[in-house]
């Protein structure tokens, strides 16, 4: 019995690397929709809608989303090598 129907790809970039989203439909899952990421991201959907808006946003990341990657490499990058304390 085929359990798995492979639905779509979306292809784009995220953090300046190219990615290549695969979604597709599982029966066996309790959440039909997935997708998963070149990069590493697996999610599950109940609605394909949700899957669609989500798989399309992490390949085609608006403004908001770059700046706010950039934001929390910012900050991870402050806590791994702070400054040192100012003299008072």
């Amino acid at each position: 019995m085929l359990t798995q129907l492979w639905v779509g790809t979306y292809h784009g970039s995220h953090d300046g690397t190219r990615v290549v989203v695969t979604t597709t439909r599982d029966d066996e899952q309790p959440l039909l929709y997935g997708l998963e990421c070149t990069c590493g991201l697996s999610q599950r959907y109940a609605a394909p809608v949700s899957l669609d808006r989500a798989a399309w946003r992490h390949t085609h990341p608006t403004f908001w989303d770059r700046w706010r990657q950039k934001l929390t490499a910012l900050r991870h990058a402050f806590r791994l090598h702070p400054e040192q304390e100012p003299t008072r």
